[in-house]
């Protein structure tokens, strides 16, 4: 096994990293001096290989919220920073960047599957076949994964599937840009085999492992993605053969063909392998029960919705797929019950998104017999509102830890006012949430030391998946796609009736709270929009937001018309929250030491704009570029394969070739 760890630490040639000037470790032994028939012998070293590539998924941090705040920097979830995408011109061309633009993942999967399966085939690897095929295809599904968030930040990408010799001319020859239709017909192919030839059902029981239905939702997400980008981008640079794409230049002939023939029977197809794909999951994978019960006592019965995102064993939960297990005693911990307990490591949900969640009673908070109360305080926004809000949304005097509590040295066993004039343990917005939290003061006594499990697939996502596509695709809702939004507006305590929420709906009252309501700055129907607000609303704070408002092209309102990211009403009765002994406030607004924004910009706390150098404040709000949907390339990539102007490189839209240097438009 230690022969096996060495040889995984040469991995990291990737052609990127060779070619980049980067260097080989010349303290370690040459791979070529290394017999290669050694490894991958036995069924016990190929799970020792694969058990490192799950670091391809997300994982929590040990000092923050973890995957809970992965929603940062959109209208859903905000700090008191800002995020230079949304001040144009100051997201910049990089000269180096080898952290995006890289293929050491890829490598380590490749150089695995190009080795296994040979053996595989010729009946050559020790153990249960099974289990040796079950790492095959998670090596797959892995490359697929890593595949496809270099889609989302770069589009067009090389694709790779062998290793490649030390060789520059080669490794040059291989980096040409495949077009992004190519990309996700690879991640769809990995994906296929993993499904159709390796993967297991039920490969460990305890859903620590990759399984068919793990692959089957990732592949319902990549084709969702995908179907929605052509569809919102068709006629434009960003999509293959579009008008100005940029591989255009680099392309024998200057035109592209569509695996499909068209771009149309592309996104026809990539709806239809959604629907099938996320349907096999919905229909064998039930949600878990909600029973509408916050505890606050040791009495009250636990919810299992509650719990399902701050227990420590995630097996149990029927909705779960696949999560991440932790252990304080093995040194794999993380934080996310202790910024539960407190401001959520600074990050707070927005006013647009907690106005955004229905009542309970299916109606907008804006429509008329709403019983909508208000937000002049936090126990008021969650009156009669969404069970999801409800239960997560936390207020002033909840009780947060019920058992252990002489334990308890973190956060705070009773919910105080939120801290929003500070930055440590600060509350950015004034809303924080309890998800990933946990009533067990066993999880709060050591700081960074919590070991709750993390859910990395849910089945939920695959009902979304479902509805989301049937609808995009044929303009209407089938009978199963009713059934599925039926089931998770139930679990949710919402009023299941659909209908009367699409007829209640004024998009231009939507379009104040969220960037969703827009595709291309046009707004959307209200169903796509409620089909969107539910999308919103299951999936809070799990780091979808980003991906869903680019593929939706939901973000071109904002070239034109800022956006003023708020939190709650701090220019209400709350203000009286923060008083000091004397009765004097310690609210500072307006100068260089200011802790809130002040009344004159709006009765709603603007966190990004507390400080009056802020440029999203001289902006008048965020502002978009075009170029921002996707990541621009490093400089550097283009002198290693050739030079500026004559590599087969060619820029994202609206990047400009220069380092240092904002988006052209």
């Amino acid at each position: 096994m230690k022969i096996i760890k060495s040889i995984y630490k040469l991995l990291s040639y990737s052609f990127i990293t060779m070619a980049v000037g980067g260097c080989m470790d010349l303290n370690q032994q040459p791979m070529s001096d290394l017999p290669e028939d050694m490894y991958f012998e036995t069924e016990a070293q190929l799970e020792y290989y694969v058990n490192d590539l799950y670091s391809v998924f997300p994982k929590n941090d040990q000092w923050n919220y973890g995957s809970f705040q992965e929603d940062n920097n959109t209208d859903n979830m905000t700090g008191k920073g800002y995020d230079n995408k949304y001040v144009p011109g100051q997201w910049r061309v990089p000269q180096n960047d080898k952290n995006n633009w890289e293929f050491e993942f890829i490598y380590s999967c490749n150089y695995m599957l190009e080795r296994v399966l040979p053996k595989f085939e010729e009946g050559k690897i020790q153990g249960n076949s099974l289990r040796v095929k079950q790492y095959i295809g998670e090596t797959l599904v892995f490359r697929a994964y890593e595949y496809f968030k270099k889609l989302q930040k770069f589009g067009d990408f090389p694709i790779l599937e062998k290793t490649l010799a030390n060789d520059m001319d080669k490794l040059v020859a291989e980096s040409k840009r495949a077009p992004r239709t190519e990309v996700v017909h690879f991640i769809l192919s990995d994906l296929d085999k993993a499904i159709n030839e390796y993967l297991l059902d039920e490969p460990d029981g305890k859903k620590v492992r990759v399984s068919k239905n793990v692959a089957l939702l990732l592949k319902s997400r990549v084709a969702l993605y995908e179907a929605t980008w052509l569809k919102y981008f068709n006629n434009t640079a960003f999509v293959p053969g579009g008008p100005g794409w940029p591989g255009a230049q680099k392309t024998e002939g200057g035109s592209y063909t569509y695996p499909k023939g068209s771009i149309e029977a592309e996104i026809s197809f990539l709806f239809d392998e959604a629907m099938a794909s996320s349907k096999v999951v919905a229909d064998n994978m039930p949600l878990v029960n909600n029973n509408g019960v916050l505890p606050q006592s040791e009495t009250d019965p636990e919810n299992p919705y509650l719990k399902m995102y701050g227990d420590v064993d995630l097996s149990k939960y029927s909705e779960v797929l696949l999560w991440r297990e932790y252990s304080r005693s093995l040194s794999v911990t993380h934080n996310a019950p202790n910024e539960a307990q407190i401001g959520n490591s600074n990050i707070g949900l927005t006013r647009g998104y907690v106005q955004s969640f229905l009542m309970a009673n299916g109606l907008p908070i804006y429509a008329a017999n709403s019983n909508y109360v208000g937000d002049d305080y936090i126990s008021d926004v969650r009156e009669n509102r969404d069970g999801r809000l409800w239960l997560f949304l936390k207020e002033p005097g909840q009780i947060n830890v019920l058992i252990n509590k002489e334990i308890a040295i973190r956060g705070n066993l009773i919910e105080g006012y939120p801290n929003i004039v500070v930055n440590a343990q600060g509350y950015a917005t004034g809303y924080s949430l309890r998800k990933g939290g946990s009533f067990d003061g066993k999880q709060l006594e050591v700081n960074g030391g919590c070991y709750t499990g993390q859910i990395i697939f849910r089945a939920a996502e695959a009902y979304l998946n479902y509805i989301e596509a049937c609808y995009e695709k044929n303009n209407k809702l089938d009978a199963t796609a009713l059934n599925y939004w039926k089931a998770i507006r139930d679990r949710a305590k919402v009023d299941n009736d659909v209908n009367k929420t699409i007829a209640a709906t004024d998009m231009s009252k939507e379009a104040l709270n969220d960037w969703g309501a827009y595709s291309g700055g046009q707004l959307v129907d209200a169903t796509l929009y409620n089909i969107r607000r539910e999308r919103r609303s299951e999936l809070l704070a799990e780091g979808f937001r980003a991906m869903d408002l680019k593929r939706w092209r939901a973000l071109d309102q904002l070239i034109t018309t800022p956006y003023h990211i708020e939190g709650f009403k701090l220019w209400g009765p709350m203000q009286d929250w923060y008083k000091n002994d004397e009765g004097e406030s310690l609210l500072k607004f307006g100068s260089g030491d200011a802790n809130v924004s002040g009344p004159s910009q709006g009765v709603y706390l603007r966190p990004q704009e507390i400080n009056p150098n802020s440029l999203v404040l001289k902006n008048g709000g965020c502002k978009w570029a075009k170029a921002h949907y996707l990541d621009p390339i490093a400089i550097q990539h283009f002198l290693i394969t050739g030079g500026v102007e004559s590599s087969h490189l060619y820029q994202n839209p609206y990047w400009p070739t220069h380092a240092n240097e904002g988006a052209i438009e």
